[in-house]
């Protein structure tokens, strides 16, 4: 080859390096303006915000969770189309992520996955031979991932997996006794993850960042599992979920939606107030409101099953009540990407045979210590003053996010209790350091020991 080859490649290698660096300036530049802008609008929004708390009267509450629901669509398809904007990677700024994971069962495949502190249990009387795990709102210009691995009865413990990958067996019925996990790269300087494991029908302490949560060698399974991924603080401890169980908390939840006239001022309620709430819906008006399902997904909130045509427990039997639950679960899992994990029966009708079909899915039954009746009285008053009157530390409150009466109350309920201290929390954030759920188990509330 001759040198004036030779400086021909040369001479465009630069001009490549060089427009490279030109254009990492120009899209640093245009990132930097558009957090600018980003920042204003977020100031905008907090103030608009403060405003309507202030003169709710001034804007109409159905109005502005529509826009908000326009706007947050139009932003996810802006994003969608431009590179992706780098974090200001400090811990006031990242941005919460979850983890996502699902099981294998010996003799029936794999489960969907479910959302970050939620309970992934076996059916009753089966167990987990393995597990796979991923994370959701990953930074994209963050480094590392999740990485998980299992004690395999019989095999020890096996080498580590990474982000989905299949941690066990699925070939061969030796039960899980034990699982590790942890974060890398910069996911481990700015998040912390936990876990723990059902061994025994007993939950075990939380643990994180690579220690082991389960008994090996003792002939113990794993029959569930808990991951929650959360933003260090630095000289607090974490907690799964981001919540504090030190504080008191109470669980508010709405059945028989979700509705479009209804349940969106009920989300932006809870948007506005930094709290969670759980929805047990119905199958069929889930197909009715897909959007509405996944902003719950998106806002923290637990998605739940309520049947799908509202069947009661005791005037169906456990077949026809299985393929309620499932199909829901399907329905559910279809709009938003997350599988359900409880179930309320609906009027709150029980049966022996029942139960044991809900256990059968792995499921447990959320029964209520406050019942509003808001779908009696369709008054709002009445409905803030059952709340006023009885709550406490632990309790799960029955709503109804189907009537506007309902909504009406919320206005008032939500921000009242948080200025009282509570937090608001879903139910299995609630019963996540209270004792924990079993499948096929009744719960009526949560309250400290």
């Amino acid at each position: 080859m001759s040198m004036t080859e030779k400086e021909i490649k040369e001479r465009e290698k630069r001009r490549r390096k060089l427009k490279i660096k030109r254009n990492r300036q120009i899209r640093i530049m245009r990132y930097t303006l558009i957090a600018g802008i980003m920042a204003l609008c977020a100031g905008v929004a907090i103030l608009v915000s403060s405003l309507g708390r202030s003169s709710r009267k001034a804007l109409p509450v159905q109005v502005a969770a529509e826009t908000d629901l326009n706007w947050l669509e139009e932003g996810s398809q802006l994003l969608s189309e431009m590179e992706t904007v780098p974090i200001i990677k400090t811990r006031e700024h990242v941005p919460v992520i979850g983890a996502i994971y699902g099981m294998h069962v010996y003799c029936t495949g794999w489960s969907r996955f479910f959302a970050d502190n939620s309970y992934c249990m076996a059916p009753a009387g089966n167990y987990i031979t393995a597990i796979r795990a991923t994370l959701s709102n990953q930074p994209q210009d963050m480094t590392g991932t999740i990485i998980y691995k299992v004690n395999l009865s019989g095999f020890g413990w096996l080498d580590w997996t990474e982000d989905g990958g299949t941690a066990g067996a699925e070939d061969t019925g030796s039960p899980l006794e034990a699982v590790c996990m942890r974060l890398t790269g910069e996911l481990s300087e700015y998040y912390n993850i936990l876990y723990s494991v059902l061994q025994d029908n007993s939950w075990s302490d939380w643990v994180e960042n690579g220690e082991e949560a389960g008994v090996t060698g003792a002939g113990k399974r794993v029959d569930g599992i808990r991951i929650s991924v959360v933003i260090k603080t630095a000289g607090q401890l974490s907690y799964a979920g981001n919540i504090d169980p030190n504080k008191p908390m109470v669980a508010l939840t709405y059945d028989d939606g979700p509705a479009k006239n209804v349940t969106p001022r009920i989300l932006k309620l809870l948007e506005e107030n930094g709290g969670r709430a759980t929805f047990f819906m119905v199958g069929t008006q889930v197909e009715k409101s897909m959007d509405l399902v996944r902003q719950m997904s998106v806002q923290g909130c637990e998605v739940a099953n309520h049947t799908y045509n509202h069947k009661m427990m005791n005037k169906i039997d456990p077949v026809e009540l299985k393929r309620q639950l499932e199909l829901t679960n399907q329905v559910i899992s279809d709009a938003c990407g997350i599988s359900p994990i409880l179930m309320r029966p609906c009027g709150g009708a029980r049966t022996a045979a029942g139960m044991e079909a809900v256990g059968a899915i792995s499921m447990p039954a959320i029964m209520w210590s406050i019942d509003t009746l808001d779908w009696k009285t369709r008054n709002a008053e009445s409905t803030i003053q059952a709340v006023r009157e009885n709550v406490k530390d632990g309790d799960i409150i029955l709503m109804h996010d189907l009537y506007s009466t309902s909504a009406d109350a919320s206005e008032v309920i939500i921000p009242e209790l948080i200025a009282q201290g509570y937090q608001l929390v879903t139910v299995s954030e609630l019963a996540s350091y209270r004792g924990g759920m079993l499948p096929g188990a009744i719960y009526y509330g949560f309250w400290p020991d």
